[in-house]
């Protein structure tokens, strides 16, 4: 088989940035039978792209154009770009027109299950993209059950949707890494970490249940993710570092005390695996698709109220030693070897 994989999103350092590339790394390891093209529209950023894989095909459609021209018009088959495939698995953004079989990834539907909190070109972008998913996609592959059934409350039949889990991106750091990146940003105390700051992520609850904490005043939050389109502010004890690249990144997670993560909603949640392979015990939200993926390794809590995130931080700073070896224990079961293979299934499923 031929098949075709959007990479356009790589280049943004989101969670969709990173599940592309160890997607298409890990298939390019276990399939030496069929053939892979890449391709990515991009206007500004070709030779960031091309670092990430050479021999991507890239054409000059930037995302608004491609929702333009693939969502909105839906012309220009792909195929008039790339050449003939047998399978095209779609992005998380535009859904181009083919006469290959079309397999996506949908991530989650937080512009339709939360639209007070995304921009409108988003939800606009994304309702019409599940439009032609719905109408042209024979395999739908989603990270967790939980987004699996996000789909199907929408109307789209289980019977093409498979559920492959994710996998971490970070590995746990050397001590001597720990000192180096504390050293950087200037980190003298120990401290607890939270990742994100998208109106889901629960920023102001996870501030507010540290300073309810009673361990508050021998820990720092840090907290990675940019504050510009917010109204956030380092505060006491509270400090912003901003867009954090991964080598760094594994570091201040390993070198942290806990990782705080009660977010509203998540299609997966990989710092919570992150956060296990890191030897970091873990708070996180007890709806949406975090229970699935941290089983029983992470102290669950209520993510709408303000004192259960608080007792779960005390929770986890008081006995972080089990929580570190059920966690290790649990991400075990998480590789992106093992999505890969799961996706190279779907393929061939898709193709008879």
């Amino acid at each position: 088989m031929i098949i075709a994989i959007d990479i356009s999103q790589i280049v943004y350092g989101t969670g969709v940035s990173h599940y592309r590339e160890n997607l298409v790394k890990s298939l390019l390891q276990i399939d030496g039978k069929n053939e892979y093209v890449l391709y990515a529209g991009s206007l500004r950023r070709k030779r960031d792209v091309l670092n990430f894989f050479p021999q991507t095909k890239i054409f000059p459609i930037p995302p608004i154009l491609a929702d333009i021209v693939w969502n909105k018009l839906h012309i220009l088959p792909i195929e008039r770009l790339i050449g003939r495939v047998d399978i095209v698995h779609t992005s998380d953004w535009a859904e181009p027109p083919s006469s290959a079989i079309k397999v996506t990834t949908v991530h989650d539907i937080i512009p339709i299950k939360f639209p007070k909190l995304t921009p409108s070109i988003i939800i606009s972008t994304h309702k019409k993209r599940l439009e032609w998913v719905a109408k042209e996609s024979k395999k739908i592959i989603v990270p967790s059950e939980s987004t699996k059934n996000d789909l199907i409350d929408l109307g789209f039949s289980e019977h093409i949707i498979r559920v492959i889990p994710e996998a971490p991106n970070l590995i746990k750091a050397s001590s001597d890494d720990v000192v180096r990146i504390k050293t950087k940003y200037g980190i003298r105390e120990d401290y607890i970490i939270s990742i994100g700051t998208k109106p889901w992520k629960n920023t102001q609850r996870i501030i507010e249940a540290y300073h309810l904490s009673k361990f508050g005043k021998n820990l720092k939050l840090i907290i990675i993710g940019e504050k510009k389109g917010t109204s956030f502010q380092d505060e006491r004890g509270v400090r912003f570092l901003g867009h954090i690249e991964n080598n760094d990144l594994s570091a201040l997670l390993t070198g942290s005390q806990v990782l705080v993560f009660p977010s509203l909603y998540e299609g997966f949640g990989i710092p919570i695996l992150d956060a296990f392979n890191c030897c970091v015990p873990v708070v996180t939200s007890n709806l949406s698709s975090m229970p699935e993926v941290s089983g029983d390794a992470a102290i669950l809590v209520d993510p709408y109220n303000i004192n259960s995130i608080a007792d779960g931080i005390e929770k986890a700073l008081r006995g972080p030693k089990g929580l570190i070896k059920k966690g290790l224990a649990r991400v075990k079961d998480f590789s992106w070897t093992k999505t890969a293979k799961m996706t190279l299934d779907v393929y061939n499923e898709a193709k008879q």
